[in-house]
């Protein structure tokens, strides 16, 4: 279906503002074919009043609780054309109906805010205004602790492979198990780590390490880092994130408050300290590095559930800050880890404990190359190990030798 008969079925005023905000090139209407099929069933869906009713509301805000788009990475008409539906229906809601549907108010808001759909929008559909600060806190489960059953005995004629069994890693313990259920915002799910007994003729591992079980034996989880070793850049969770929204704090002259998507069911709440230094249209809707398993500390009234990795000139942060970038084509969520074979695989702590300082004592390490590529450099050994995703490493715009933080 070309563009225009896809535009075709969609009511006037709907369809004028889709083709407003686009901003041309192909890619509006979905960069391959899988994307540009979606495109098409989401503006059929929108011709056919997907929004009239509560019903469809809240499929709608099921569907979004796990994308910051309809279709892909980025915004497509499919957008535009669920934007103009939705605007009369919700900004005529009450904070507690706009409350049932966190996912779609936050997607609305999200796109209201975008300069294509603003440009769009100016002088025919006003900005709703929603008192997202009073919104209720949804709560993110965490994940249950699976419980395994002891095991009967072993022989004393036990075989070797077997005694191999045996001594592979037990169930948590009380005290693990009561902290792997402890509630902390931002948590990832999945991300635990489980205190590993030792048997009595079991050498120690490495302050760097990870487990040394397995020997060679495919299939295994990557060894989740201990919390009783010395810190180790893979400790630190960093993700790629999309910052959805930003606003200036209503009580702190210096700090940003973002919303960002970091692959997780609702954004996280970010303040950042960089006012002064970065502009507000530079900040939104772009990608980031985000430091996902730091404790969420209040910062003038607002709760920030993680931080921006940043880089501040050699010279200072007075000579400037920039963003650390991700790969292009990089998705909310995906994983960003070190290389080495120390680190790779290591999977971070849920949550970094303050009084182990792992954070402080790791980023004086943290640099930009002379190819911008961003790394952490081993203060003992001098080794270099590159900060990256799957599809490339992460790079400054203009510092080399920067301090990232």
């Amino acid at each position: 279906m070309s563009a225009q008969a896809m535009l075709g079925n969609l009511p006037q005023g709907v369809r004028e503002l889709v083709e407003k905000a686009s901003p041309g090139g192909e890619k509006y209407f979905g960069r391959t074919e899988k994307d540009k099929g979606e495109v098409v069933q989401w503006t059929t869906k929108v011709s056919q009043g997907v929004v009239s009713s509560e019903e469809g509301l809240k499929t709608l805000d099921s569907t979004l609780s796990s994308r910051t788009f309809l279709v892909g990475n980025e915004l497509t008409a499919a957008d535009v054309a669920l934007f103009a539906s939705l605007h009369p229906i919700l900004s005529k809601l009450t904070p507690k109906e706009y409350y049932a549907h966190p996912s779609l108010t936050r997607y609305f808001d999200h796109l209201q805010h975008l300069p294509p759909v603003q440009a769009a929008a100016a002088g025919s559909l006003g900005p709703v205004q929603f008192d997202l600060d009073n919104m209720p806190k949804l709560e993110r489960a965490a994940p249950p602790v699976k419980e395994k059953k002891p095991k009967a005995a072993a022989a004393p004629e036990q075989a070797p492979a077997a005694a191999a069994v045996a001594a592979a890693p037990v169930a948590p313990t009380p005290a693990a198990a009561k902290e792997a259920v402890k509630p902390a915002e931002g948590e990832e799910k999945g991300f635990r780590t489980e205190k590993k007994e030792k048997k009595k003729k079991e050498p120690k591992e490495g302050a760097a390490g990870g487990s040394g079980e397995g020997k060679g034996k495919g299939g295994k989880a990557p060894p989740a880092a201990a919390e009783e070793s010395e810190p180790a850049p893979s400790m630190i969770d960093l993700r790629v994130g999309h910052i959805i929204s930003v606003e200036r704090h209503p009580d702190a002259d210096s700090l940003y408050v973002e919303q960002i998507d970091v692959g997780e069911p609702e954004p996280r709440t970010v303040c950042s300290g960089l006012v002064h230094y970065i502009p507000i249209e530079e900040v939104r809707d772009r990608d980031v590095i985000v430091v996902c398993n730091l404790k969420p500390v209040k910062m003038r009234g607002v709760t920030s559930y993680a931080m921006l990795l940043c880089a501040s000139a050699k010279e200072g942060k007075d000579a400037g800050i920039e963003f650390v970038n991700p790969p292009a084509g990089s998705k909310p969520g995906e994983r960003i880890y070190f290389e080495g074979d120390k680190y790779a695989s290591a999977q971070p702590l849920p949550q970094l404990n303050p009084k182990k300082k792992v954070f402080e004592t790791i980023q004086p390490g943290f640099t930009t190359l002379d190819t911008l590529e961003a790394a952490w450099v081993d203060p003992a050994t001098g080794s270099v190990h590159k900060i990256r995703t799957k599809d490339g490493v992460c790079k400054a715009s203009k510092f080399v030798g920067a301090a990232l933080s």
